[in-house]
């Protein structure tokens, strides 16, 4: 049994509103908005609903995986809110960082250490996590389109740094 099961992790159809919540977080402006408001709110959710809710769930239909890493250099834990690709039953990570020039924190964590915990509406699970294979990378980038369209946005705007795609297996 995969983690997609496993964890019961799945996106709706976002309705109109959350389709433009989601046209919004795809442009340049909105992306650098979002990813500085939405995590620091997303950990505020994760704990007032026991992981039930977040915010790209509520605002734009976009279900959540909270990702607990530990710190490279500081070896604490980190916990950042993500949207995974389900691909058949796994579930995969793009580094994309909203289209931003930086490869994300979580990225470097997992490359060091790529031992996990994740949660999907309150449910943990153990993973480790490794890089994506090009073929699973094709897929990863191909099943993005139906979770999430900003992706192919963020895809676009990234020029200067690879997207690491990890695909998370139970430990």
């Amino acid at each position: 049994m995969g983690l997609v099961s496993e964890l019961g992790y799945r996106h709706r159809t976002a309705n109109a509103f959350q389709r433009s919540m989601q046209a919004l977080g795809s442009s340049k402006p909105g992306a650098w908005t979002f990813a500085r408001l939405l995590p620091p709110v997303d950990r505020v959710l994760d704990r007032a609903t026991h992981g039930r809710r977040s915010a790209p769930d509520v605002l734009a239909g976009l279900p959540v995986l909270m990702v607990t890493t530990r710190g490279r250099r500081s070896g604490q834990l980190r916990t950042t809110p993500l949207i995974s690709v389900p691909v058949g039953d796994d579930l995969a990570l793009l580094g994309t960082n909203f289209g931003g020039p930086s490869t994300p924190a979580w990225v470097h964590n997992l490359e060091a250490d790529p031992r996990a915990t994740v949660a999907y509406r309150g449910t943990p699970r153990e993973v480790v996590a490794r890089p994506a294979t090009d073929a699973e990378r094709a897929a990863v980038w191909a099943a993005s389109a139906d979770v999430y369209a900003g992706y192919a946005k963020y895809r676009e705007r990234v020029r200067d740094r690879e997207i690491r795609i990890f695909v998370l297996e139970p430990a």
